[in-house]
């Protein structure tokens, strides 16, 4: 069976904090979603803002000229600084995922804070607060993207504080307090659901496009790179990055010799195995993360091997040639033998001129052709002025 492109933990989502398992998921996700999430935080930054200064006349309403109004509108007009300040934190650095985040927490924090404050500067009004602190808690979960363990310990935290300033301050006692305890719970509840679901849906439809993504990119037989994207992307890539930092690539093209007999004699369910077996040592003798192994075509295989000089290309295929033809493939019981040419061309990009890189594919080809003339199961290799 061919490699799987994406591994199942890759895609895997922590059932509590809804994040992927896969560090390195889990950030390409955040910085796939960054442009969306400022955008919806820059909007509720907004309405928090517009709620904060706007109800600094119901102050003035409920209390008149007092001490206390000044207190409160100097607690909304604080709390409107920091969200500003937030706003151009996110225009100074829209393309960081932790200034994001500590945004999206200064905020809440300070948005909470300032109404647990009014809150207890007008004591006399618990029972219209605990709506207002209901609506709270849904802003923070649903409507300020953040780490869902980050809204509920700020949400949870407000919750608790709130219910302890209404029995302090408001004098709410009897069955009066812990029924509005229950429904402010039950808001927290809901609203960590709501959030979740939301967090594990944009992460399915995300991990789907990830897929989609492999599949488009990947031979279905041997999980290798194909060679659309060879020719898209992966080269040009690898060549830059060698032209950029002044450093070696090599390439190698492999072919396994005789392969048409091998399908005559064994079928193609035979000549399948012995391509997925080859594919799996090209993809186990070669760098993680760093190494690209692409169906080249039928039984051609590339390999693009970057920071390598020649030496190197050479021993890898010396060692590829050897592996492979003292390691006969099995297969409905039998034994298939079947050994392997490779034609290894190298660049050094510190000292080649930029004509080089238009040949490396060719004079690669061409070396295992030159390989194969002379005998097969054999390496050739050149380093390209």
């Amino acid at each position: 069976m061919p490699p799987t492109p994406v591994p199942s933990r890759t895609i895997r989502v922590a059932p509590l904090r809804c994040e992927f398992l896969d560090a390195k998921t889990e950030n390409d996700f955040l910085q796939h979603q960054l442009r969306m999430t400022q955008g919806q935080l820059r909007i509720s930054f907004l309405l928090c803002l517009l709620f904060y200064l706007c109800f600094a006349f119901s102050d003035l309403i409920w209390i008149g000229y007092d001490w206390k109004t000044a207190w409160l509108i100097g607690t909304r007009i604080a709390v409107a600084v920091i969200v500003l300040s937030c706003l151009a934190l996110l225009n100074r650095r829209p393309d960081s995922i932790p200034f994001t985040r500590v945004a999206a927490n200064i905020v809440e924090v300070a948005g909470t804070a300032g109404f647990l404050l009014i809150a207890a500067l007008r004591p006399s009004e618990f029972l219209l607060h605990a709506i207002s602190m209901s609506i709270t808690i849904i802003v923070l979960y649903i409507y300020i993207p953040n780490r869902l363990l980050y809204a509920a310990a700020i949400a949870a935290f407000a919750t608790l504080v709130f219910i302890g300033l209404a029995g302090w301050l408001g004098g709410i006692g009897g069955i009066a307090l812990p029924t509005m305890a229950a429904l402010l719970a039950l808001a927290n509840l809901f609203g960590y659901v709501a959030a979740r679901r939301y967090q594990i849906l944009w992460r399915e439809e995300y991990s789907a496009q990830m897929v989609l993504k492999n599949l488009s990119v990947r031979d279905p037989l041997t999980g290798c790179y194909n060679r659309r994207h060879l020719h898209e992307q992966l080269l040009e890539t690898e060549i830059s990055r060698a032209q950029r930092y002044r450093l070696s690539l090599t390439v190698i093209m492999c072919d396994l010799d005789h392969f048409k007999a091998v399908n005559d004699t064994y079928g193609h369910d035979g000549g399948d195995v012995v391509l997925q077996h080859f594919a799996a040592l090209l993809q186990a003798m070669t760098r993680d993360n760093i190494d690209s192994v692409v169906r080249y075509g039928g039984e051609e295989f590339l390999l693009i091997l970057p920071e390598t000089d020649l030496a190197g290309g050479e021993l890898l295929a010396e060692r590829l040639r050897h592996t492979m033809a003292s390691q006969p493939v099995e297969h409905d019981g039998q034994r298939i033998t079947v050994t392997a040419s490779f034609g290894v061309a190298s660049v050094d990009f510190g000292s080649a001129p930029p004509a080089a890189r238009l040949n490396m594919i060719a004079a690669a080809d061409d070396l295992l052709y030159a390989a194969k003339n002379s005998g097969r199961n054999r390496v050739r290799a050149q380093q390209l002025a």
